[in-house]
């Protein structure tokens, strides 16, 4: 009886339902520039929501003239065209094998240094940003988010590059207190009846 018992609340537990949303977002480097710029909206969250960013690395935008294109990870190498368009339609219109990028010193603002042209993030009303890049991993710190181009002046940036933002909602802890309250219910009704029964 104790191992059906077992057996059926791990069943529960892991049957809990974790609901998991998907969008794309275009975030600008014009328009989406943290100095100039308004941030890309994201989905609405719950306060803990894990989720992930990802950004093909392919997929470019700049901080003016040459060298300064790069992905979303920013200006923090040695960047080559490609001699075609990357993943969006965006294309530096240089031969395969142009420097097209390169690193620059990093920039500063609300909290972060970080190369520019990093895509970035900020929570709600914070002041502060956190780096994205092409792979982000973490866990909602409020109940919106915007994406940024992370840059020092907006005036000739051009490119975008798509963020695909995934969102696994976290189960609120009520879930869980009610259904371990059941499972306790369920328990004593069983250990009731075993005892009525000897």
């Amino acid at each position: 009886m104790k191992k059906s018992l077992i057996v059926l609340m791990t069943t529960l537990v892991l049957a809990v339902p974790v609901q998991s949303m998907a969008a794309i977002y275009e975030v600008k480097a014009l328009e989406n520039s943290t100095s100039g710029g308004v941030g890309a909206s994201v989905l609405p969250f719950t306060v803990g929501d894990l989720f992930t960013v990802s950004v093909n690395p392919l997929d470019l935008w700049n901080a003016g003239p040459l060298p300064r294109w790069s992905n979303a990870d920013g200006l923090a190498g040695p960047l080559y065209a490609t001699g075609a368009a990357d993943t969006n339609g965006d294309n530096p219109g240089q031969v395969a094998g142009t420097l097209i990028g390169q690193a620059f010193v990093n920039w500063t603002q609300g909290g972060l240094t970080a190369p520019y042209g990093t895509l970035v993030g900020k929570w709600g009303n914070s002041a502060n940003f956190f780096a994205i890049g092409t792979n982000y991993a973490g866990s909602a710190l409020d109940t919106s988010l915007n994406l940024y181009y992370f840059d020092s002046n907006n005036g000739d940036n051009t490119g975008s590059i798509m963020a695909d933002v995934n969102v696994t909602a976290v189960p609120e802890p009520e879930t869980y207190a009610l259904m371990l309250g059941g499972l306790g219910l369920m328990g004593f009704v069983a250990r009731r009846r075993r005892n009525n029964q000897a």
